[in-house]
């Protein structure tokens, strides 16, 4: 049997609220565009020399039932006004024959940018301690290069997607996803 290395990915959110918790979640799912498929979460590994395409092309390769990988960040609440996010974060070595880390954080209260901000940095601080290297992402950044350089003079590009929002005002459950969906091979 061949491996299942996923050779395409792209990035996707979606919030959604309802009386219901489970379909505040489906309608979050629609949002994002999946909700179609049998998603199978998966933990946080980006193959080497997967190439990240659009939301838009990537949604038209999905089909019906189709089992679908994704690394999904989530968070719900039924409080009004409570400000929830999720968020994705990728860092990956400049060098593409080299695997990456995504990494998923939720929270509450945080803006979109906070937790954005915080998911490539977890990503990045994920993939340096896999190979080795310590980073400190307040000091390996570097903005004008808009990528974190190691001790070791690796270098990471990063980027991120998040979804916030502000708990339904008349109590509905909010749900808000993040997730980077893995693609298979067409044949």
């Amino acid at each position: 049997m061949d491996k299942l290395i996923p050779e395409r990915m792209f990035f996707t959110k979606g919030v959604g609220y309802h009386k219901n918790k489970l379909q505040s979640f489906e309608l979050a799912l629609r949002s994002a565009g999946i909700e179609m498929c049998n998603l199978v979460t998966v933990s946080s590994i980006y193959p080497p020399k997967c190439k990240i395409i659009s939301k838009d092309r990537g949604i038209q390769e999905l089909r019906a039932g189709q089992i679908t990988f994704v690394v999904m960040a989530k968070e719900s609440t039924n409080e009004p006004n409570r400000l929830v996010s999720a968020a994705i974060g990728l860092a990956q070595p400049k060098e593409k024959e080299q695997y990456g880390y995504i990494s998923e954080h939720h929270a509450f209260g945080q803006t979109q940018r906070k937790t954005a901000d915080f998911a490539e940095d977890l990503a990045a601080t994920m993939l340096a301690s896999t190979l080795g290297i310590e980073l400190d992402p307040d000091t390996a950044w570097d903005e004008r290069k808009k990528m974190y350089i190691t001790d070791k003079n690796r270098q990471f590009v990063s980027r991120s997607i998040a979804q916030s929002a502000e708990g339904h005002k008349q109590g509905l459950w909010t749900t808000v996803i993040a997730c980077a969906v893995m693609l298979m091979s067409n044949t």
